[in-house]
């Protein structure tokens, strides 16, 4: 009778949360250094940061998680969404219209859907 041997854990290193965290922590301080507009810092602005890098480390970290179920092409878009709608909020917190925001957006989200997509597709077996 063959004995059956268990499936080894699946081991996350340090940068399947330390670069969710990185990034979280960097976008949290650009969107509450935006937000302030030249204005002395107050707490709103702080918590403002806080609580945007917090929402963005938890999407980053999931995506993360994720990333390996996902096709090439919808991992490549599930992270140029990503950019594209962190840099088109970042951009909107600015003072920018609505438009510019989105166009923004829209193009960096693009950059990073080509570039991710031909990464992944160039790693792929």
């Amino acid at each position: 009778m063959a004995t059956q041997q268990a499936l080894p854990a699946r081991h996350h290193g340090s940068m399947a949360w330390a670069m969710p965290v990185t990034l979280g922590v960097s976008f949290g301080f650009m969107a509450g250094f935006l937000r302030r507009e030249g204005a002395p810092v107050d707490w709103w602005d702080v918590l403002y940061g806080v609580v945007a890098g917090l929402v963005f480390t938890a999407v980053a970290f999931g995506l993360g998680r994720i990333q390996h179920a996902l096709t090439p092409e919808l991992h490549a878009g599930a992270y140029g969404a990503l950019c594209g709608i962190a840099l088109g909020f970042l951009h909107s917190l600015t003072g920018a219209s609505v438009l510019t925001a989105v166009v923004t957006g829209l193009v960096f989200g693009g950059m990073m859907l080509v570039g991710s997509f031909y990464v992944f597709h160039s790693r792929a077996d």
